[in-house]
């Protein structure tokens, strides 16, 4: 087995790390840098870049350079959030065939685990030509809030990248283990997780080598992207002001405007007030070039950003609600991801909690480090296994039953690995056969969470309504991944099956991408010619299957798994 590493595959950005020497070790690349854009850019006869050579084009060829993957990755096309990123990235969303969102670049359609993969092989190169060792497999980490597709998927990209997914890690859990590494902390440790995309919150209990979550909370749709954009509409509504440029038209300019916006907020978190002078930035409506002037400091932005750290308040406060615990109750509180370096987010949190929180790690590669633990962990033989993590499912597993409500059996924060079984019977007469659907979310109605997957159980007792009992059993294990048997009790008979996602890709299509993705080119400047082409959206998702029986509660108290863990 060759070298296992650790990987904070983030949505902005992402980081290799591996434990040498006993240590956890961020791997740079040839130029030395240790943080890798996670950026694609797809270029003519299958010339594929990853990383910072492919964000450098991003001004250039805004419509062929992929960023921010991630919030794409295990959603369906047709969902509010997709929507949203249609509205606000150059490049195309189509759905897939079965229903996902994906990327359309040159009027071809990518996966967005193929887009992932991509990124992963770019950074096995990096750790490969850091350590000179062959890397064959990683713990990648995941926004706590991540649900069962968004997990799947991402092991799907791992696979495509010919990496061996050893785990899928809660980026909280990953910050806490680095931290706490060789430190034999014991408190209660808050990890403040805002990163590109996705803001987690985590309440932890740290006794020695044992990291405790008590409970999650988050936002997979809050990130540094979304500061970003509300800087750069701030400079876009100036452009038209001044000179009458339509941002809205121009690509270009977009982008152009989204790496000005990022460099202004760092360049605010070490200095209180700045001056932007950008020249040729768009053209106005004459098609003549204009130049971009604006001073901004840092009250302007904490006005245009005010909206987004409220939302993270609001994360906050069901986060220390659920681990019933009071802020002052917590001992320390750990900062991870780059937008975590602003001075208006150290600011609020320190106010919510009372206290500085803990910037003496770094933000950007605190994750990955702890991923490499936990990769130096499973992949080594220890006398002493390292530290021992207990992390929580981060929102609500059930079942549609009848009336079109969830029947929550998994409540969110509880403990994993964990399993569970409950009894129900059929709701109408001469039922032999039932759909079981699998949702993951906190509303009672089902059709407002995310549909896991679902699947039939036939050759039901043919039967008065109620007589035929159907036993469910759920199990989620140590990566969040969810198994679900049905069984009719007369008989016996069961479906035993792990939860697929009902927009995951097949294993022909993972292989078949897999193949193309070894083969991708990844040099030669010469080949970085583009190509002129429809980056729209595709044509409708797939229709949603027929409708059959439902299922309902027993009737019977007996019927319920009365067994310790259901109860506690």
């Amino acid at each position: 087995m060759g070298l296992a590493v650790g990987i904070d595959l983030g949505t902005s950005n992402s980081v290799v790390s591996a434990v040498l020497d006993g240590r956890p070790v961020v791997l740079a690349d040839s130029e030395g840098r240790r943080v890798q854009p996670s950026a694609v850019f797809f270029g003519e006869r299958n010339f594929v870049l990853a990383g910072a050579d492919a964000a450098e084009q991003r001004s250039e060829y805004p419509e062929h350079v992929v960023f921010s993957v991630k919030r794409l990755i295990g959603r369906r096309y047709r969902s509010p959030e997709i929507e949203q990123i249609r509205r606000t990235v150059p490049w195309g969303v189509a759905a897939g065939p079965v229903g996902d969102a994906r990327v359309r670049v040159q009027g071809k359609v990518h996966a967005a685990e193929e887009v992932s993969a991509h990124i992963l092989r770019h950074l096995r190169r990096v750790a490969e030509q850091a350590t000179g060792q062959s890397v064959d497999a990683a713990v990648i980490t995941v926004p706590a809030y991540f649900n069962d597709h968004q997990r799947q998927a991402t092991r799907d990209a791992a696979e495509i990248a010919g990496l061996e997914c050893l785990r899928i890690l809660n980026e909280p859990t990953a910050a806490a283990l680095a931290h706490g590494f060789d430190q034999g902390a014991r408190h209660h440790l808050v990890v403040f997780d805002l990163g590109g995309g996705t803001f987690d919150v985590s309440v932890m209990k740290v006794d020695g080598d044992v990291f405790e979550v008590i409970s999650t909370a988050g936002d997979t749709f809050l990130g540094g992207d979304d500061f970003d954009a509300a800087i750069a509409a701030f400079l876009g509504s100036r452009l038209k002001i001044v000179h009458g440029v339509d941002v809205a038209a121009s690509h270009g300019t977009q982008a152009r405007l989204l790496r000005l916006a990022e460099e202004a907020k760092c360049r605010l978190s070490s200095q209180p007030e700045l001056f932007i002078e950008s020249p040729e930035i768009g053209q106005n409506l004459q098609g003549e070039w204009v130049d971009l002037s604006a001073r901004l400091n840092r009250k302007i932005v904490a006005d245009l950003v005010m909206p987004l750290i409220q939302r993270c308040f609001v994360v906050c406060d069901d986060a220390m609600r659920q681990a019933g615990l009071r802020a002052n109750q917590v001992d320390a509180v750990l900062m991870v991801g780059g937008m975590t370096r602003f001075p208006l987010i150290r600011e609020a949190v320190g106010s919510y909690f009372g206290q500085d929180p803990v910037i003496s790690v770094n933000p950007d590669e605190v994750v990955a480090q702890g991923a490499a633990i936990q990769a130096h962990n499973l992949s080594t033989f220890q006398e002493n296994p390292g530290a021992v993590l207990l992390d929580v499912t981060s929102q609500t597993l059930g079942i549609r039953t009848i009336g079109g409500f969830m029947d929550p059996l998994i409540p969110r924060n509880t403990p994993i690995p964990h399993e569970v079984s409950k009894n129900y019977h059929t709701t109408q007469d001469d039922q032999t056969q039932v759909r079981i659907e699998i949702f993951q979310g906190a509303s009672q109605k089902a059709e407002e969470n995310h549909l896991l997957g679902e699947f039939v159980l036939t050759g039901l007792r043919s039967a008065p309504r109620g007589d035929v009992r159907i036993r469910i059993r759920f199990a989620i294990d140590a990566d969040g991944i969810v198994q679900v048997t049905a069984e009719d009790t007369d008989s016996g008979n069961q479906v035993d099956m792990m939860v697929r996602a009902s927009s995951r890709m097949s294993d022909a299509e993972r292989e078949r991408i897999r193949q193309e993705t070894k083969e991708a080119m990844f040099s030669g400047p010469e080949s970085m010619a583009v190509e002129a082409a429809s980056s729209g959206p595709s044509d409708d998702d797939l229709d949603v299957p027929t409708e059959m029986d439902e299922i309902q509660f027993a009737d019977d108290e007996d019927d319920l798994d009365l067994s310790p863990d259901w109860i506690d």
